[in-house]
């Protein structure tokens, strides 16, 4: 493969787990286990991916994250356990592309590396002017959407969020990111209104409102737009 991982957490046990699993996929594996020794790692040797756990013993994750992200792209996978969903929201907020919440299952790790390293390479690329959701046509171009044929109206604000999760389809994106994308600075606490908007895109584009596929709740996170292709 040739793409190589930079595993980042305190626990030697838990990166022995990670770096036997990596390297039996195919990854190449460095590891580090604080937030500093990960930033001089990612400076001398710029990983293709770094999965980092919240919980460091010089800094937190949300840290590395904004200071990776003042000069790299690199696609970057965070673990956390569920007590420190503060923490977890900061670091997506502050540029982390996804989450895991520990105990992990390897399995979908390595699902969240793939997609993660996808958006990567598309990042890279041309932005897709198609998403596909389920039996949703988001035509970003055209600024269509349309549900087994059928063209969907929907407002400028549901619009708007709609094409937020398109762009970052498969990825999580927090109540902050959307509030701010759609809504601008001001409105980053509104998460009651933006409940609003998303059951409303949910009765337009879901089977079932009260069990949506497409758009899924992260919680106390965000959501996140399942698509393919």
């Amino acid at each position: 493969m040739g793409v190589e991982v930079l595993v980042v957490d305190d626990e030697p046990q838990i990166r022995r787990a990670l770096r036997v699993a990596l390297r039996a996929n195919g990854y190449g594996v460095r590891e580090a286990p604080t937030g500093e020794a990960a930033l001089d790692l990612a400076a001398a040797h710029p990983p293709d991916l770094i999965v980092l756990d919240l919980m460091l013993p010089d800094m937190d994750g949300a840290e590395v994250c904004r200071r990776i992200r003042e000069w790299s792209k690199v696609p970057i996978i965070i673990l956390s356990v569920q007590d420190d969903i503060d923490v977890k929201v900061r670091a997506l907020d502050e540029g982390a592309d996804d989450y895991l919440t520990k105990p992990f299952n390897i399995q979908e790790l390595l699902a969240r590396l793939r997609v993660a390293l996808r958006h990567g390479q598309r990042e890279n690329a041309e932005t897709p002017q198609l998403v596909t959701a389920g039996e949703i046509r988001i035509d970003l171009a055209r600024r269509i959407v349309t549900r087994r044929g059928e063209e969907v109206h929907l407002t400028p604000t549901e619009y708007a969020l709609l094409r937020y999760m398109a762009e970052h389809a498969d990825r999580v994106v927090t109540h902050h990111q959307l509030l701010r994308s759609t809504m601008g600075a001001g409105y980053e606490d509104a998460v009651g209104s933006l409940r609003v908007f998303i059951a409303s895109l949910r009765k337009k584009l879901e089977d079932d409102p009260a069990e949506p596929m497409l758009i899924v709740t992260e919680p106390g996170v965000g959501y996140r737009l399942r698509a393919e292709g």
